[in-house]
């Protein structure tokens, strides 16, 4: 795929499809590190001169995070220290006007691409969004990994039209991962509660007879324990209330094939609910136990000792993959194996790629600098499905692209 950052920009309206999806609390965007992240590809361009114009979603229709794009544009603005200009519009006339009155260097945030429909439900990609936008602009980029598996307009249907490229970000994102899937004897840390993402890899993966082992936390250990036969506590009644003890076959089945190559916890950290006897109110504490001798609350932490197994694991990696928490680390006193098997994992020499929306918050949180790890991923479903093999329709149309529409390198 050809890189936007090798070509000649100045004075060309580029449209950059990124993906500034945030956390959404009260209405208002709670974390900037998408935005921060796609500002170096839009400062790099806006740098160079180019009429920069924004295109990303945010949220579902119908959720409480369907939100338009007017505090993000804000967020950009406090991030770059440049002026960023927004329109509540995307193909209409007060789009278009906004496009055409763009200066060299100037950044415009469109709104919400998920606010037309024809961005969901195209059957192919097409729609409104490409057949107004790709008239008025010169290029496109794509600089989201995190949208490349979906077959949206804004992220395939402009190759059909335009000259496209590929974003710094992206580009960077793909390097990691393609560094990972030529390694061997890789080492995964799975947790959070996505058992099906976790599946896939640990049966990829352990299937190639490339993953060194596979260590696992949250949900994801809670489910593998109950179907290796443990006592998991009140844990079981979140096992059915989330309808993972559907899954409880398939875990044994892994389990069975792959004996040895993933290591359960050792140890858990227990949370138990207690009567505050002055008032009445509940207290939770966090009481660790091994794995054998649970018999009450629930499985919310991997114990020390489990986190000491991991911790000489991960010194002994050549590359790390880590997707999803291994406890309610939004709880401190659940915090303490995510945190210190990050702490592990920045400190350690192997090549390591964390992915995962609750694993950067929980980065965040814990004031680890990203800088420790080797590629910090912006991409949820899209990695998992990368990272097992899978063609990502962005990529191919990206692709397909250069070949449609070539056009000549600068010679800068």
């Amino acid at each position: 795929m050809r890189k936007i950052a090798d070509y000649d920009v100045s004075g060309k309206k580029v449209l950059v499809r990124v993906d500034f999806n945030c956390p959404v609390e009260n209405g208002m965007i709670s974390g900037d590190t998408r935005i921060r992240a796609h500002a170096k590809t839009i400062k790099e361009l806006s740098d160079r001169g180019a009429k920069v114009i924004v295109l990303s979603h945010q949220g579902r229709v119908g959720r409480d995070d369907f939100l338009n794009l007017e505090q993000h544009a804000k967020a950009l603005h406090r991030v770059l220290g440049k002026d960023v200009l927004f329109v509540d519009d995307i193909v209409g006339n007060n789009a278009q006007h906004a496009i055409s009155k763009l200066k060299n260097g100037e950044i415009l945030v469109l709104d919400n691409v998920r606010l037309l429909k024809c961005e969901i439900e195209h059957p192919d990609g097409d729609g409104e969004i490409v057949y107004h936008l790709s008239k008025i602009t010169d290029y496109f980029v794509l600089d989201a990994l995190s949208v490349a598996h979906r077959n949206h307009s804004s992220v395939v249907g402009f190759c059909r039209k335009m000259p496209c490229f590929v974003g710094d970000i992206m580009a960077a994102e793909i390097d990691a991962v393609d560094k990972v899937r030529h390694g061997t004897d890789v080492t995964f840390i799975l947790g959070g509660s996505k058992v099906d993402d976790s599946f896939k890899i640990m049966s990829t993966w352990l299937s190639n007879g490339k993953a060194k082992e596979v260590l696992v936390g949250g949900a994801l250990a809670v489910l593998l324990l109950r179907a290796n036969g443990y006592n998991v506590g009140e844990s079981e009644n979140y096992l059915k209330n989330s309808n993972l003890s559907d899954k409880i076959p398939k875990a044994k089945e892994l389990l069975d094939k792959f004996d040895g190559k993933i290591v359960l916890p050792i140890d858990v950290g227990l949370s138990i609910r207690t009567e505050n006897p002055t008032d009445g109110s509940s207290i939770i504490t966090r009481e660790d136990v091994l794995i054998s001798n649970i018999n009450k609350g629930q499985i919310w932490d991997v114990g020390d000792a489990t986190i000491k197994k991991c911790h000489d694991i991960i010194n002994n990696s050549h590359y790390i993959v880590m997707n999803g928490p291994l406890g309610v680390y939004e709880i401190d006193d659940f915090a303490r194996g995510t945190k210190k098997i990050l702490e592990s994992i920045a400190n350690c020499d192997a090549f390591s790629l964390i992915g995962g929306g609750h694993t950067i918050t929980a980065i965040d949180k814990f004031g680890i600098n990203s800088n420790h790890f080797s590629y910090v991923s912006l991409s949820g479903k899209a990695l998992i499905k990368y990272i097992c093999g899978e063609e990502l329709c962005g990529i191919t149309a990206l692709e397909e692209n250069e070949k449609k529409f070539p056009i000549y390198k600068s010679n800068k």
